[in-house]
């Protein structure tokens, strides 16, 4: 199975190569669900990262809350996207939505545009679509490119053992098109359950292997 941690700084990405990831998924204020990391971040964390054979997911998403931005968040998603292609950032994770919670078409295709070269990987925003759209929504995400979706099969706060039917049959929908990435709740205990009702061979969290701890203590750290 491939682990994607999710982490907030560069602290515990050593901490969580050693532990047996694969993947990183960087974002700053995990508490908010994840925030755009900063540009020295993001460059330790690659430099870190690609020397050790390990891709690294960024977060863009300008604030938390609902994922309907105004234009200036709009823009800022835009520099930030240049700027995570500047730096070598294997894939982006974002989502925009209407005020009604449906793709935002014009913005998505732009921030698209925006990405270059990088995979498109689609944030939590899929879960605020209605239940009745996803389909849908699935269905746009394909044909514009996306690689995957992460999911945690309904709002984050419900459970993601209770959520498994919604994610089989969304797992149903994506069929060989679209990879999906369970998370939000998953865990060490609960990922094998997760992943195998579903039929992926992959998960997201921040404790998929365990309790991290940096590989020396922050306060242990000479000045």
């Amino acid at each position: 199975m491939l682990n994607e941690i999710a982490v907030e700084n560069f602290t515990l990405v050593p901490a969580a190569m050693q532990a047996g990831a694969q993947r990183i998924e960087l974002t700053g204020n995990l508490p908010s669900g994840g925030l755009t990391p900063s540009k020295g971040v993001m460059a330790e964390t690659l430099k870190y990262c690609h020397e050790h054979n390990m891709t690294v997911v960024a977060m863009n998403r300008p604030r938390g809350g609902d994922y309907y931005f105004n234009d200036i968040e709009l823009k800022m998603m835009e520099a930030d996207m240049f700027e995570m292609q500047a730096l070598g950032v294997d894939a982006v994770i974002f989502g925009v939505l209407t005020r009604d919670n449906h793709i935002d078409e014009d913005a998505m295709t732009n921030l698209i545009a925006a990405a270059g070269g990088m995979d498109l990987v689609c944030n939590l925003a899929f879960d605020w679509i209605p239940r009745a759209d996803q389909h849908a929504a699935l269905d746009w995400l394909v044909e514009h490119g996306f690689r995957r979706i992460l999911t945690h099969g309904g709002l984050l706060d419900t459970n993601v053992v209770d959520n498994i039917p919604v994610l089989q049959e969304t797992a149903q929908w994506a069929g060989d098109k679209i990879e999906l990435l369970p998370g939000g709740g998953v865990n060490d205990s609960n990922k094998e359950q997760v992943t195998q009702a579903m039929g992926v061979n992959q998960a997201h969290g921040t404790h998929l292997l365990g309790e991290l701890v940096p590989a020396v203590p922050v306060n242990e750290r000479p000045l």
